[in-house]
């Protein structure tokens, strides 16, 4: 089949980043503001990843809304699968982050030895679109609980702030960025760090603009901030109008 994911662009990683703000701040509009729970809120957001991941899955080719809607699902059922394992599991931030980055890592693996390949480049069969959302799914989940260990203090965190966080893990992009451009080092494995590295700088953003000013934050309304970004989104997506990646021959076995 056609590869149905996009072109790695700059258009991509400001959707991406847009994405994980929303899903910080749509995830925590349903299990804080609408005071469903952890649980609850992830059992819901997960059976919208499962129908909109099963819709791409299933698709004949790249529809640019439909794919961005899984990587959202990802991020919001993220956003709450990592609230309740840090604090409804009490396993705090650390071992938390520490439990998701070998899911994520098992879950490349096996993919690797199943398609002989993670690169997004060859996302030519169901199989490997199938491990490409899963691993997207807890690496966004990895992201969250990155994000809230640099930001707070509480849980075991290093409470930097939600500024100095962001900060944090914009440098470490601009770092990746340097590595992809002025070395060899492997770009399957810079993608998959930057994307895991999105996700806790689209949380700390998501945390500012929602989080009382006390504690650092603008305290901005949660559903007011996630429309506004959904808006930003559909913006970008229809001004910058993202292909998808050409089809690639599958590697030699």
């Amino acid at each position: 089949m056609k590869t149905k994911v996009p072109q790695v662009t700059i258009a991509f990683w400001l959707v991406k980043i847009a994405a994980t703000t929303l899903g910080e701040t749509g995830g925590d509009a349903l299990s804080m503001t609408l005071n469903l729970g952890y649980l609850v809120s992830t059992v819901i957001f997960a059976a919208f990843f499962l129908a909109t991941a099963a819709a791409q899955i299933s698709a004949k080719k790249y529809h640019p809304f439909l794919y961005w809607a899984v990587i959202i699902a990802t991020t919001t059922v993220g956003t709450t699968m990592s609230d309740f394992l840090t604090r409804s599991a009490g396993l705090g931030y650390v071992r938390a982050s520490v439990l998701l980055l070998a899911m994520v890592l098992i879950v490349l693996g096996i993919w690797k030895a199943a398609v002989g390949t993670v690169s997004v480049n060859r996302i030519t069969t169901r199989k490997a679109e199938s491990f490409y959302w899963l691993t997207i799914l807890f690496s966004n989940t990895l992201g969250t609980a990155l994000g809230d260990s640099f930001a707070d203090e509480e849980l075991g965190g290093f409470g930097f702030g939600y500024e100095k966080a962001a900060l944090i893990f914009a440098g470490a992009l601009a770092l990746i960025a340097a590595f992809y451009f002025y070395t060899k080092i492997s770009h399957t494995i810079l993608f998959w760090s930057a994307f895991i590295l999105t996700r806790p700088l689209g949380a700390t953003l998501g945390d500012i603009l929602t989080k009382p000013i006390a504690h650092g934050g603008l305290n901005l309304g949660r559903g007011a901030s996630s429309l506004v970004i959904a808006v930003f989104m559909v913006i970008c997506i229809l001004l910058m109008p993202q292909k998808s990646e050409e089809r690639l021959p599958e590697p030699a076995a």
